[in-house]
């Protein structure tokens, strides 16, 4: 199954946004290859850049104070593992405090130090971090990969907070809801929501069957459009199709 989630909201967008040059960072750096570091870095200026749009230590203090919440209702519930709740609590207590703790504004450190803010003004030209613009870049980029790789968990570290409570806020949003089998009768879906307080939905369709969802979701309606995956000019599909369908809120 191929999974598409479509946001909601501007702060869900955010955070998918986030979570995703977060985690082509994580992959990247992990590399031993040069290349693979360059991508890595331009991934940590953009979460910075994306970051930067919104107040988001704030957003997910909120929110995971509002989930601990929630599961201590859950105490002495028969029906609730008392370890498992715990745990759960124990983990967004724990990343609350560190998300906290945090001081300064996302990526501050990163903002002070010259060298990179260089490179990500470079980096933002087409073309622009070549070794005759960056000859001191193309210095780091060939020393040794282990040197290259504690940098870059030296500039990552200070936002792994963040991180940390960015990635268990959207799971639990993601494992809010229930899946729902739906088919997309001539290849479109549409749904009336009125005013539902679903903050994404999670839309899964079988990797055998050639077709994209195009999608267009608020509060208040959802339409899925089922099309060919073609490079060139995209055409409708006009059959029924099955997917399922999932409706995520906090």
């Amino acid at each position: 199954m191929i999974s598409y989630e479509y946001p909601f909201n501007e702060r869900i967008r955010t955070l998918l946004r986030l979570e995703d040059l977060l985690k082509k960072s994580a992959h990247f750096r992990g590399s031993d290859n040069p290349f693979h570091h360059h991508v890595a870095l331009l991934s940590l200026f953009e979460t910075i850049e994306v970051a930067g749009r919104a107040d988001l230590k704030i957003d997910l203090a909120q929110e995971l104070e509002r989930q601990r919440q929630i599961l201590m209702s859950f105490r002495d519930n028969p029906d609730i593992s008392e370890n498992a709740l715990s745990d759960a609590l124990r983990e967004i207590e724990q990343a609350s405090t560190n998300l906290l703790s945090m001081a300064g504004k996302f990526g501050q450190h990163l903002r002070e130090n010259e060298w990179l803010m260089g490179i990500r003004s470079r980096a933002a030209i087409p073309g622009g971090a070549c070794e005759f613009d960056l000859p001191s870049y193309h210095y780091w980029l060939n020393s040794d990969a282990e040197i290259r790789r504690r940098d870059l968990e030296n500039w990552i570290k200070p936002l792994a907070p963040i991180e940390e409570a960015l990635f268990i806020v959207l799971r639990l949003l993601r494992s809010s809801g229930h899946e729902e089998a739906q088919v997309a009768r001539a290849g479109t879906f549409l749904m009336n929501l009125s005013g539902s307080s679903a903050q994404m939905i999670r839309l899964r369709v079988a990797r055998a069957e050639v077709a994209v969802p195009e999608i267009s979701a608020n509060r208040y309606a959802l339409n899925i459009r089922f099309v060919l995956p073609e490079t060139s000019r995209p055409r409708p599909i006009e059959r029924d199709l099955p997917f399922e369908l999932t409706f995520c809120g906090l």
